[in-house]
């Protein structure tokens, strides 16, 4: 049987906590008129899970460790058609639940999200470095690279439609699972409200690690992003390569350091750029993103054959470069040569003309079972 709402806590030694937590919880549902179940997911080794299960809730044992994959796990046993997720610690207050189911229930919204930064954080409730500089920053840099526009991407207290949380393939295990969330509503296209709430103190001790959480959140992130991690800094490269060759090759004296870096920055940024099409074309094969223009566009059939054509150009002209210098110095009688120019070409063009044949059978290799 189904129910209107499953209220999922993930515990972890919050036997303090849960006996104040779970009457509120159950109130504010009665209140409402609806039907619930507290599916409650535990990795403890005190009292927690006892106590949960007397006052009414279903205790599932948590088989890993991590607060994603608490979620997960409570996902598969809920049967409500609005999921509401929290942490059971004291610091949301469940009384204001109605705020966070009402945008559901009136069909206003797909994902709930509650905002502490436009709330009311009490005193003692959130460490100054969360409050203003982690959340505040890592929010920012969610909203820049998924053009979400949240005020507080880490606030744990949320609720869901059923609906809307079948079409998001999440699949983080650690803290970082409620970015992740954002990113898959964000790009499966659901609608998202924000409503503010007052946060609390915890009761008992917090497990949060903030220099490693905060990481593993910007981590996921850029691995989510491809375009920012790999092609923008690839072709920045690239291009200031390019930029400084050109003017490096058109002053005198000669600037012999400043054409080693430019040939440096352009074959790393190539590299780079490589790297980029590689994780996009990956991640459309997987199902992670739909194909854009820039995937479209190396996921064709005859990619492979124009890269070959392509490196072959640049091998042929940067050997026939190295020859030209070969010959140089034969007529010299193998005495002293200063060809740095043509040097530094020749090693640029030679090695990007490599680098481009494997990139082409990569891509290919990835794309074997649709060209076969």
């Amino acid at each position: 049987m189904t129910v209107d709402v499953s209220v999922i806590l993930p515990t972890m030694n919050e036997e303090k906590a849960i006996s104040v937590v779970l009457p509120k919880l159950q109130e504010s549902l009665e209140k409402m008129g609806l039907s619930y179940e507290i599916i409650v997911v535990d990795k403890s080794v005190d009292n927690t899970p006892d106590i949960a299960s007397s006052l009414g809730a279903l205790v599932i044992p948590q088989k890993n460790r991590g607060y994603g994959d608490a979620y997960i796990t409570g996902f598969n046993n809920a049967r409500g058609k609005y999921i509401v997720m929290g942490d059971p610690d004291g610091s949301y207050d469940f009384s204001e639940l109605p705020k966070l189911l009402e945008p559901l229930l009136r069909d206003e919204a797909d994902l709930v999200i509650c905002t502490r930064l436009k709330g009311r954080i009490e005193k003692g409730a959130m460490p100054w470095l969360h409050r203003y500089v982690g959340n505040p920053l890592l929010t920012k840099i969610l909203n820049f690279l998924f053009k979400t526009k949240i005020s507080d991407a880490h606030c744990g207290f949320r609720a869901i439609r059923r609906d809307a949380l079948e079409k998001l393939p999440l699949k983080c295990r650690g803290m970082e699972f409620a970015s992740e969330m954002i990113i898959e509503a964000a790009k499966a296209g659901l609608r998202i409200k924000e409503v503010p709430i007052t946060y609390h103190p915890r009761i008992g001790k917090s497990k949060l690690n903030s220099f490693r959480d905060g990481w593993r959140h910007l981590r996921l992130m850029l691995l989510y992003s491809p375009s920012y991690l790999f092609l923008i800094p690839g072709i920045s490269f690239v291009l200031g390569g390019a930029g400084l060759i050109a003017y490096a090759y058109n002053t005198n004296p000669l600037r012999v350091h400043s054409l080693i870096l430019a040939s440096l920055l352009i074959i790393v940024g190539f590299q780079i750029i490589n790297f980029g099409i590689f994780s996009k074309v990956y991640s459309v094969k997987e199902g992670l993103e739909k194909p854009d223009r820039i995937t479209k566009f190396f996921m064709r059939y005859s990619i492979l054959e124009e890269g070959l054509l392509l490196s072959a150009v640049l091998l042929v002209v940067g050997l026939s470069v190295g020859i030209s210098i070969f010959l140089k110095w034969r007529a010299s009688g193998y005495g002293e040569l200063f060809e740095i120019k043509q040097a530094i070409l020749v090693m640029t063009l030679v090695a990007l003309g490599i680098q481009l044949a494997f990139f082409s059978f990569f891509v290919s290799i990835l794309m074997l079972k649709e060209v076969s």
